[in-house]
């Protein structure tokens, strides 16, 4: 995917030109006045999904009478050098006291109070929430879990962060104060972003952190403030949006279901609970310590529910049916850190409920002086230095520039004592694959928003597929003040479809690789002792999985994700064309459509779901919204299972021609969820379906209408397709 370090100018000039030179057809598919069956119908791209290799509008070809290259035009740097920036830390969302808070107040239902809609979205009225109305969309639970904290944010094209809070002080933050303005770039020495170019919450850097406890219930509001004309957007990405809380265990109407979306213009408010799975059913009285949040003096709020099933580590970003990758490559993403009796985020009370992790000990919870959240994703820009994105690309976009937290090879100024990182793969199909340059051990504590049953010790990560979380400790007392030492990314890439391989460490050191992602992408400098002794600890364990051995099996269904899909439906608005897809249960490979019921569990019920790769020249992290799993065997083994896949998860790497088998029960909440990859261009292109559960109330149907969202208010329809063993 990458142009040899030895290119010639000629060879640059000649593939920047047939980049500038398609230009109008990627505008022109951005903007829907074309298909991508019209490109393919034209002989502009291959089956497969690439652009066609014609000379002087491909980059990937060189003339008419020479080979095609590997490679893309490299992004430039313009001098700049890595390690010369500070990493900044995320910038922590302010929280408010709800009710009183937010105006319009909040409802149960959506709120369909009209405002006039702009002429370029067809004029007329249209309500001022896109949440879909009536019973059935409103927030679930909303009298039991009524809500504590409002957080309002909106989406909006990049600006300069007048108010930069990043949680701690300059001291803990490389120092990067907050009294000077926070530019919309990736380096102090490159170019500030545009406002069609990146679009973030609240339109500015750095990335954002929501803040949340169990027993304290979250109103998040979004706000909707990107261009009403779909053609100002840069050359990729689309106004409309739907925010995926990652992996939240709350109702469909908050789960940013893929065809839930809404317009500039609109808000929508997201309920999330924050409440242990089996809240319903389990520790009905709250007499668990272990299961609750931190209150405001160092003690409990008890809460009922499984406290085996406490999360961690969430992010949320956006959804839109079959413009993920491009939305969230454009900046609708965030993290999510959620703290609770177990996880206190205070290291120095023991009470022996709290983990005692690395967090700091200034605040009662939710300290982050050594607690620190890490965004990874590869990036690439245009000549001006603007983001740019290859959106013929089907297999999977590729960046050429690494960035932490949308900056680009920082540094990041550490203590000597242990530190906690939040690992987060937000790249749209790359894989990582971390070491620390001197080839010290890491321990891995968490495997996507749930904590191991016990900590692993390891030299080198295992791949980590893209929306998976690693949460790991690094002691840095090993080194002198002075020392420095890098994170080594040991994957190589050469498409989308899966790493190439795995380097050695003194390989992925040495430069032998093409690929310009493999290597040192985050410098730590040790720069003092810290100023009061280190009192965290890494427990021998963690937290346990639920045993769910005595719930029977109510039935087991098959996935299978590959390439060859076809379209069996022909609506609009829910369907899209492939190439990827998903096979249900043996039956026919199919294409993404929104309105198609692919899976239909039964409320309180427990089932096994094998995951199975297509292919082997492709790896997918698939992800299952709203229950985490646990994996029952890989390939049909258990023994294949390693320890750091022992915990709960949501998102499965299939591996090359691999399987997996997991265990989910499905409880307290109903709706329409999704599976799907989470290399977002498969997800995109069309490797996604829809399954849902009712509770047999009288809300819900069976089933579920489908809901198709207009400016003008959102219309349901019957499900375009129900596959036969849906509902079993």
């Amino acid at each position: 995917m990458y142009l040899s370090r030895k290119a010639s100018r000629a060879r640059l000039r000649e593939a920047e030109n047939a980049r500038r030179n398609r230009l109008e057809i990627l505008a022109a598919l951005s903007h829907r006045n074309i298909t991508r069956r019209e490109l393919l119908k034209w002989g502009l791209v291959t089956a497969g999904g690439l652009i066609a290799p014609i000379h002087g509008l491909s980059p990937f070809a060189r003339s008419a009478y020479a080979a095609v290259p590997t490679g893309l035009p490299p992004s430039p740097l313009f001098g700049v050098q890595p390690f010369t920036q500070p990493m900044p830390r995320f910038d922590v969302l302010p929280r408010h006291p709800e009710p009183g808070f937010l105006n319009p107040a909040p409802t149960a239902e959506a709120n369909t109070a009209q405002q006039r809609v702009p002429a370029v979205l067809g004029g007329g009225t249209g309500p001022i929430e896109g949440r879909p109305p009536g019973p059935i969309w409103a927030h679930q639970s909303w009298d039991h879990f009524p809500p504590k904290v409002a957080v309002e944010v909106t989406q909006e094209g990049a600006k300069v962060n007048p108010v930069y809070n990043p949680g701690v002080p300059p001291s803990l933050n490389s120092g990067i104060g907050t009294s000077v303005p926070f530019p919309p770039r990736f380096h102090p020495h490159l170019p500030d972003q545009g406002l069609l170019a990146l679009w973030t919450f609240n339109g500015t850097l750095p990335p954002k952190l929501l803040i949340g406890r169990y027993g304290e219930p979250i109103l998040f509001r979004h706000h909707n403030r990107l261009p009403a004309d779909p053609a100002q957007n840069g050359g990729f990405g689309i106004h409309t949006i739907t925010t995926h809380e990652h992996n939240g265990h709350h109702g469909a109407e908050n789960d940013g279901f893929t065809g839930a979306y809404f317009f500039p213009g609109q808000f929508y408010d997201y309920h999330y609970p924050i409440c242990h799975g089996g809240y319903t059913s389990m520790n009905p009285d709250a007499t668990d310590p272990r299961c609750g949040g931190p209150d405001d003096t160092g003690g409990i709020l008890k809460e009922p529910g499984d406290w085996r099933e406490t999360m961690g580590t969430h992010w949320f970003h956006d959804h839109m049916f079959s413009f993920t990758a491009q939305n969230v490559y454009k900046g609708n993403v965030g993290m999510f850190n959620i703290y609770s009796s177990l996880n206190r985020g205070n290291e120095a009370i023991k009470d022996g409920v709290n983990l005692r992790l690395p967090s700091g000990t200034a605040k009662p919870w939710g300290n982050l002086d050594y607690d620190v959240n890490l965004m990874l994703a590869d990036k690439a820009w245009d000549g001006a230095g603007q983001l740019a994105m290859d959106i013929f690309d089907f297999d999977g976009f590729l960046g050429d520039v690494m960035t932490v937290n949308f900056a680009y090879k920082p540094y990041f100024e550490v203590e000597r004592r242990k530190y906690r990182f939040r690992i987060l793969n937000g790249a749209v199909a790359r894989f990582f694959k971390i070491a620390l340059s001197d080839g010290s051990p890491m321990v891995q504590i968490a495997n996507d928003g749930n904590l191991l049953p016990r900590p692993v010790i390891l030299t080198q990560l295992d791949e980590q597929g893209i929306a998976e979380r690693y949460d790991i400790v690094i002691d840095f007392s090993r080194y002198r003040v002075g020392d420095k030492v890098w994170m080594v990314n040991l994957a190589e890439h050469e498409n989308g479809r899966k790493p190439r391989r795995a380097l050695s460490l003194r390989g992925a050191l040495s430069g032998e690789s093409d690929d310009p992602c493999v290597g040192k992408f985050l410098e730590f400098r040790i720069v003092r002792d810290p100023a009061r002794p280190d009192v965290s600890r890494v427990p021998d364990t963690l937290i346990p999985n639920p045993d769910l051995s005595s719930i029977p099996v109510a039935a087991q269904r098959t996935f299978e994700f590959g390439r060859g899909a076809s379209q069996t439906t022909n609506d609009p608005v829910s369907t899209f064309f492939g190439p990827w897809g998903v096979k249900v249960d043996g039956g026919e490979m199919l294409a993404a459509d929104f309105g198609r019921i692919s899976g239909a569990p039964k409320y309180g019920t427990r089932e096994i779901w094998t995951l199975k790769n297509g292919g082997g020249g492709w790896d997918h992290p698939i992800h299952i919204h709203f229950e985490e799993g646990q994996i029952l065997a890989r390939d049909g083994s258990a023994s294949n299972v390693p320890a750091w896949e022992k915990g709960r998860k949501d998102v499965y790497r299939l591996r090359p021609g691999g399987s997996v088998t997991i265990t989910l029960q499905f409880r307290d909440f109903c709706g329409m969820f999704m599976e799907h990859c989470h290399n977002t261009t498969h997800e995109d292109n069309a490797m996604l379906l829809r399954w849902e559960i009712d509770d047999g109330g009288g809300a819900f149907l069976r089933p579920l209408p489908t809901p198709i969202p207009t400016p003008q208010g959102v219309r349901f329809q019957a499900p375009t397709e129900i596959l036969p063993t849906a509902f079993r």
